[in-house]
């Protein structure tokens, strides 16, 4: 497998140079390539397009998430934890993204995820369709639909695959394929009995009707009616078997069923009845695929395709990790997420794949509290000798003379009231917060988007997160 090379240290400076042409708006840069003859109009015009590109996306998986699974991952390996990189953090393209939605200033995961797979913003809550659309209208939505990047890529010859670790129809996967002007509409449209009358379709049948090469996640319960343990008003409702009575694919929902399935036919995995299994919560009986093996089926099973193919994998649960306020439980799938991440740099070839690697928005997830070198990331707070003449041993104590924890939230289930408990720690601890909520809100700061591969090189600077549509497009060579 041809590896990526190192840029020569004249060609990176001269990048570097470039990467000051950024436009605001439009993200667009201008590379100068030195090719012995100074012809740089000339290597613009020989630059490689992606035949591939693989989308993944961390859902909710900010810079101070990236930060801890980096000590995490490291810590589990033994090391300090603060020295390790993550297999994407190698990449020489980053960019910040702006994830805020068209009447949200801090976003949820349909309206960043629209924006990436259709090039425009949308209101908060909204999958492929636009902002002028009144959320919860679908017949006022029908004449607001977005591009979808499922349907296009399938429209120019590519293969298509979408992988999540949540329900197929969250809002991240769905945004690769579904229109809805509410993301909750997975089974049925609330206070609409016949859909088809308005034109309007529920997710999970939008799914069933598109055209993917590979759909793997989870989320059963939205394609059965209630006697077959689903959420559908339809009776006797199997959507599954109506996929594979049109399309001749293999419907599995079990790793050995998805390895043993004709790499030749489509095929639509559903492994469990909700969102997956946390990493931390998986048996070792489990017959759920993890994202890892779930990325190497869909690549292996895409790649057959001669005109390439566009994956989106997202590791959907290092958001629901967070909202629960469980930073261990996020971590973990951050780390399962660099694992799916690194099997595909080591498996495709850099010189024909694109590989981006984002986050849909962040969390109010902090570090703080001046923690000593390789203290541990799920522990109390130890500090390093030298800041308080101290041993460095015992837990810091706080005003209220109780330990901290160096990760904690700004609000959450985790939210301290009355007298302070002292915190819990350990993998499935839940941090404590500030702000009493059900569930740890989303947060509203820029997250960075790495990247490698043809067409990499416009993900500089500080960019609106619509942009990451037009540079896998211009990636394939279908824009400028």
């Amino acid at each position: 497998m041809t590896r990526r090379s190192q840029m020569p240290r004249f060609t990176r400076s001269l990048v570097l140079l470039a990467g000051a042409a950024l436009t605001l708006g439009a993200c667009t840069t201008t590379t100068i390539n030195y090719n012995g003859n100074g012809d740089a109009a000339a290597a613009e015009a020989e630059k490689p397009k992606a035949k591939n590109v693989i989308l993944f996306i961390g859902d909710g998986m900010g810079v101070s998430t990236v930060t801890a699974a980096r000590i995490y991952a490291g810590q589990k390996l033994g090391q300090s934890g603060e020295e390790y990189v993550l297999p994407f953090e190698n990449f020489e393209n980053v960019a910040l993204v702006k994830t805020y939605n068209t009447d949200a200033q801090v976003p949820d995961s349909a309206g960043t995820a629209t924006a990436m797979n259709s090039g425009q913003k949308t209101r908060i809550g909204m999958l492929g369709i636009g902002p002028d659309a009144p959320r919860g209208d679908c017949v006022a939505g029908q004449q607001h639909h977005l591009p979808l990047m499922g349907e296009e890529a399938k429209k120019r010859g590519l293969a298509l695959g979408i992988v999540s670790t949540a329900r197929i129809t969250h809002a991240t996967p769905a945004s690769v394929y579904a229109r809805s002007v509410d993301r909750d509409w997975e089974a049925y449209i609330e206070g609409v009995e016949d859909q088809d009358a308005f034109g309007c379709r529920d997710i999970a049948r939008q799914l069933v009707e598109s055209d993917f090469d590979v759909a793997l996640g989870g989320g059963t319960q939205a394609f059965y009616d209630s006697a077959k343990g689903g959420m559908r008003k339809e009776a006797s409702a199997d959507l599954p078997a109506q996929w594979v009575a049109r399309t001749g694919g293999s419907y599995v929902t079990t790793a050995a069923e998805l390895e043993a399935a004709s790499t030749d036919k489509p095929v639509l995995g559903l492994f469990s009845k909700s969102h997956m299994t946390y990493m931390v919560d998986r048996a070792e009986s489990s017959t759920e695929p993890t994202l890892t093996e779930m990325t190497a089926q869909a690549v292996r099973r895409l790649e057959n395709d001669p005109d390439g193919f566009y994956l989106m994998v997202e590791s959907g649960r290092i958001d629901h990790g967070h909202h629960a306020g469980q930073a261990g439980y996020a971590l973990e799938e951050a780390v399962e997420f660099a694992n799916a991440i690194r099997w595909a740099i080591e498996n495709t070839d850099p010189d024909e794949t694109l590989i981006l690697v984002t986050a849909d928005h962040s969390h109010v997830f902090t570090m703080s509290g001046y923690p000593k070198r390789g203290n541990d990331i799920l522990g109390l707070v130890v500090s390093p000798e030298a800041l308080f003449g101290e041993g460095g041993e015992e837990p810091l104590l706080a005003g209220d003379g109780k330990p901290y924890t160096t990760l904690g939230y700004s609000n959450g289930p985790g939210a301290i009231s009355g007298e302070r408990a002292v915190p819990e720690t350990g993998v499935k601890a839940r941090q404590q917060a500030t702000v009493p909520l059900y569930s740890e809100t989303h947060g509203g700061e820029d997250v960075a988007i790495y990247a490698n591969g043809p067409g990499a090189q416009k993900v500089r600077g500080v960019i609106e997160q619509d942009v990451i549509y037009s540079i896998i497009q211009a990636a394939y060579g279908w824009i400028e």
